[in-house]
């Protein structure tokens, strides 16, 4: 059903337009009581099996969503509704801005992919901030991850500060927190991967994050598929020698290679981070070669390509604690989460494995 929906209506819309209409009926259904729990009967039945602990957090599952579809916290019961197990919101930014001018998000069909340059538009860290502080922790009450980023305006240099006021105001609110370091859409970006800038930023941001919280916030730092292979070894060496909580692995990419859809098509869209199907192959060597370099001392979350159940237990056995998606729910509809939770119970079953930590880097070399 919801294919011939995509086909009829989605399709042939403005693809952002499209984003903000089908989040809108997500809100719309979460604010009444008796339809949120008809649905999330539906949509997101949880085996108890899928349970599992990552971060230091008790997760209903593994299967979460990755960052980018609510930028500023203002669905997160709605998506839990639909199965999601755990909600990384933003790119938040320290200071609100509009992001890049539209056309900004693509869609590559023939690809199951998708091309974004938004820029990190959302509210800024204080309203988000303040929007989350009305939020009552109960149980039942979804994970949320919040990642952030640098606002577009602020220099190079005085980037640092930037992540530190967002941390200072988000930090209380965030299961987990995230550095994002790696998006292509914020200029000078991902300059900040280079070992030497990112280490002291994210001892800084550490430091920040304890100051403001009674207990311990885990931090992540997500990078890009782009990096070369010693790049990312070093970055995993140096999150260890930080006690970072953990990575995620990976965000957008600036490549092209091996696209279905026509060059022409390709070359007009331009500039922007290509997610989907087409950055399975290089999530999954990413994560591989994370999870030899650090023996399964960090938490890593995988995130790339990821569109089907199988995909999602290959992260698993290959070494994610944790896995996320993103680009296929715009592909896959609702009932995505409910096949690929029923798909994980069957290979968790058939595994042997207890639990899904008992199956994580589990995979033969």
């Amino acid at each position: 059903m919801y294919k011939l929906l995509f086909d009829l209506v989605f399709k042939k819309m403005d693809p952002e337009k499209a984003h903000h209409l089908a989040f809108f009926w997500i809100r719309l259904a979460a604010s009444v009581p008796g339809l949120r729990q008809l649905v999330k009967a539906v949509l997101a039945p949880r085996d108890p099996a899928l349970r599992t602990t990552a971060l230091g957090l008790d997760l209903p599952g593994p299967f979460g969503l990755g960052a980018g579809f609510d930028k500023d916290g203002i669905g997160i019961d709605g998506l839990s509704m639909l199965g999601f197990d755990f909600v990384e919101i933003g790119t938040v930014t320290g200071e609100p801005q509009p992001g890049n001018p539209a056309p900004r998000l693509f869609r590559l069909i023939e690809d199951r992919a998708l091309i974004n340059r938004m820029g990190f538009n959302n509210q800024g860290s204080v309203r988000v901030a303040a929007r989350l502080t009305g939020r009552i922790r109960a149980t039942g009450t979804p994970i949320v991850g919040i990642n952030i980023g640098k606002t577009k305006v602020v220099e190079e240099a005085d980037a640092t500060e930037d992540y530190l006021k967002s941390t200072r105001r988000l930090a209380p609110h965030a299961d987990y927190l995230v550095v994002n370091v790696s998006s292509p859409n914020t200029p000078g970006l991902r300059n900040l991967q280079a070992v030497q800038i990112l280490g002291p930023l994210l001892w800084d941001v550490r430091k920040a994050a304890d100051e403001v919280t009674p207990h311990h916030v885990p931090l992540l730092v997500k990078i890009a598929p782009d990096l070369a292979d010693e790049d990312i070894d070093e970055i995993a060496d140096m999150a260890l020698t930080l006690g970072l909580d953990g990575i995620i692995a990976t965000n957008t990419t600036i490549g092209r290679e091996g696209l279905a859809t026509d060059a022409a098509r390709v070359e007009e869209i331009g500039m922007g981070g290509l997610s989907g199907a087409p950055l399975k192959a290089r999530s999954l060597e990413v994560l591989q070669r994370l999870r030899a370099r650090t023996e399964g001392r960090l938490a890593i979350i995988s995130v790339g390509g990821v569109e089907t159940a199988e995909d999602a237990w290959q992260r698993i056995v290959h070494g994610a604690d944790l896995v996320q998606g993103y680009s296929a729910f715009v592909y896959e509809g609702p009932f995505w989460m409910r096949r690929v939770h029923k798909g994980l119970s069957a290979r968790l079953k058939a595994s042997g494995y207890r639990t899904i930590a008992d199956a994580v880097g589990t995979a033969k070399a």
